[in-house]
């Protein structure tokens, strides 16, 4: 029997070059192209639910608030007086932060006031016509209880169009009335990138996870090659959620196919909502990042309302097992993040089981020559 010729290095898919990663300049070109020109998830809806309510966060230079109306509508807004420029939210962190507006969003610089729907209220010592005055806005759109905004001045494609056949994958999960249980936000010293194809492969997982992988053996087997994620990936017998014993107390959420009450699924919605969903939680990571060697990730933990109000929830389970897992995660990014800003390296490979990966460099390069053209 003839012996199976090995892969030569080269032959191998390389991944974006040294620059993609380390670079200031190359980040700001890319940051334009992919985070200030189409949808970006910020939050969840059911955080902001009286009027008043706001979510406050920093796009690198651009400030935006999310405002629960009287109506009991949501909307975004720049966060800037139409005045002098002030911010309505004071961000020296770029946040994100939360609060809640009284009556009306009033500036603290002079006080200029504005409705919850950010038309202009109310100029101190000064008579403005209000009519047609309001702060500036950005599209908002929804999606399973996710807010997603967009920093681009003109953008036609609709939010579902844009998140993919992904949100046909997850249609049985009751992601919009889940709520958050626990939220941990993690500054990790890496490029978002490293982060997300850190996310998209489990050839890590045998190495990094050893916890993990006894939950889920199948991250390990082979590598982690050969894994449906559309269909989802089994867990061991006896174990049906990720929890450091595979098991919980909490009632699977209904809707779910037979399947999906003993698989765990992943889903990566470009360019910074990571999803893990297990039967009775699912984990949402917002990616926010600072610069090319810099990364903040908000981990909100989303629970059923009816576990939620049983006198004896307890989420620690799953959330202790997620702190874990993602600080593994976190350590081996910011491992390659510096090991990159060696001299000799000019790029990576992927191995045949990282081939999820390639697609985000495809989106990078899509996001970047469409850029180029002046197109978004």
């Amino acid at each position: 029997m003839s012996k199976e010729q090995p892969t030569k290095l080269e032959s191998l898919e390389k991944t974006l070059p040294r620059a993609s990663y380390l670079d200031a300049g190359e980040f700001q070109r890319e940051y334009a192209a992919i985070f200030e020109s189409g949808w970006v998830c910020v939050g969840r809806s059911e955080t902001l639910t009286e009027p008043g309510d706001y979510l406050a966060i920093r796009f690198q230079d651009q400030s935006l608030l999310v405002v629960r109306a009287e109506n009991g509508e949501l909307g975004a807004f720049y966060n800037v007086c139409r005045h002098r420029g002030a911010e309505l939210v004071p961000l020296e962190d770029p946040g994100p932060v939360s609060g809640q507006f009284s009556r009306s969003i009033v500036c603290p610089y002079h006080a200029w006031s504005y409705h919850l729907n950010g038309r202009l209220r109310g100029t101190p010592h000064l008579a403005i016509d209000a009519d047609g005055v309001s702060l500036h806005t950005m599209p908002l759109a929804e999606w399973g209880g996710f807010i997603f905004i967009c920093l681009a001045p003109s953008y036609d494609t609709p939010l579902a169009q844009a998140l993919g056949d992904g949100a046909a994958r997850l249609q049985r999960y009751p992601l919009a009335d889940l709520t958050v249980g626990h939220t941990i936000t993690y500054d990790v010293e890496a490029n978002w990138k490293v982060i997300v194809e850190n996310y998209n492969e489990c050839y890590h997982c045998g190495p990094i996870h050893p916890e993990l992988c006894q939950i889920v053996p199948a991250f390990k087997q082979g590598g982690g090659n050969g894994l449906d994620w559309d269909d989802g990936v089994p867990h061991r017998d006896g174990a049906n959620t990720f929890t450091a014993s595979g098991t919980t107390a909490r009632a699977p959420f209904s809707g779910l196919s037979n399947t999906e009450k003993t698989h765990h699924k992943g889903e990566l919605f470009y360019p910074n909502l990571m999803l893990s969903l297990s039967m009775d939680h699912v984990v949402a990571f917002y990616l926010w990042p600072q610069d090319a060697r810099r990364t903040r990730i908000q981990c909100d933990f989303l629970f059923h309302p009816d576990e939620l109000s049983k006198p004896d929830f307890d989420g620690s389970d799953a959330i202790e097992f997620w702190d874990l897992v993602n600080q593994q995660d976190w350590n081996i990014c910011e491992s390659v993040q510096r090991g990159m800003r060696n001299k000799v390296f000019e790029h990576g490979y992927y191995a045949p089981m990282e081939d999820y990966s390639l697609d985000i460099r495809r989106y990078v390069r899509e996001k970047l020559d469409a850029a180029d053209r002046g197109c978004s």
